[in-house]
């Protein structure tokens, strides 16, 4: 039975980035719970010279909520934080490493919502990771945090059935964090109620995923057509995929906005030739260019 939570009985500050932060956050706030801070991502600068403020930092902003936007975890942003009280630090896909000495400042220490079924894919990219490897069995965890990479014992783990699978990366995204808020959100009252008591992964288990890089979203449009879409999908955004064409003595990059399966061919629905726009893929091949093995 969950325990009832006045929303003022506890504080907690919640460190979070994009893509997870913003459906995380609107999950707790619908149960009442909202952070007292926000430890939010730098602000950005567009190619118009405007400043683009991270989602977090946009909706803390609209709920009159302190924030701060640390370049790094330091020894003098640790004490500040030191200088308050806080029952619990929640954290959601935030991308910098927490010190010892930050995690156990809370009461009830710091927890995490992370999107797998822990202890598979510990590391910085799980939810694109379980489409680029075809793991169809996906979910959310919440742990307590330690000091080794996602390592910690678990608070709630919940299994995400997903209708159509490869799903679109951006669509897993977003998924998996409303799922993971709604945990989230149901198991906070009964943690910091001392409520729930945490379960050890088993280590011998756990399986990694990594940072992708650039050059992995290179496409050979000859190769496993299943496989080609994965990447697609997985890639969706950052980094992209893209092949290589070639047209009369001209070589042309050319990125792979989306495609689908029929059969057991690869179709490319949409493309964005370098310099131009988003456009059909039958659009393109009008002006004959042809694929170039990778």
């Amino acid at each position: 039975m969950t325990t009832p939570m006045n929303p003022q009985m506890y504080r907690f500050a919640f460190f979070g980035t994009a893509p997870l932060a913003q459906e995380v956050l609107d999950a707790l706030e619908a149960k009442g719970l909202v952070p007292s801070l926000i430890v939010a991502g730098k602000d950005r600068l567009a190619r118009d010279k405007s400043i683009v403020f991270p989602v977090e930092k946009a909706w803390a902003t609209a709920r009159g909520i302190p924030v701060v936007q640390p370049e790094a975890i330091t020894p003098e942003f640790i004490d500040e934080l030191k200088t308050q009280e806080w029952d619990a630090f929640v954290v959601a896909s935030y991308g910098k490493i927490l010190p010892k000495a930050l995690l156990e400042i809370p009461k009830r220490g710091t927890i995490n919502m992370h999107p797998s079924l822990l202890p598979k894919l510990r590391g910085p990219s799980p939810i694109r990771s379980a489409i680029l490897n075809d793991e169809r069995e996906t979910g959310v965890s919440v742990m307590l945090l330690d000091e080794k990479m996602d390592h910690g014992p678990l608070i709630g783990q919940r299994k995400v059935d997903v209708a159509d699978w490869p799903p679109h990366g951006a669509t897993l995204d977003a998924l998996l964090a409303r799922e993971g808020g709604e945990l989230l959100a149901e198991v906070l009252p009964q943690w910091l109620a001392g409520e729930i008591a945490v379960v050890e992964q088993d280590h011998s288990q756990a399986t990694y995923c990594k940072i992708f890089l650039k050059e992995e979203g290179e496409l050979d449009l000859n190769a496993d057509a299943y496989q080609n879409l994965l990447k697609i999908r997985a890639f969706e955004g950052w980094p992209g995929t893209f092949a290589l064409f070639e047209r009369g003595d001209q070589r042309l990059r050319v990125v792979i906005l989306d495609a689908h399966i029929e059969g057991k061919k690869l179709v490319i629905d949409t493309v964005k030739p370098e310099g131009k726009g988003a456009m059909p893929y039958a659009d393109f091949l009008r002006s004959g260019p042809t694929p170039m093995r990778a």
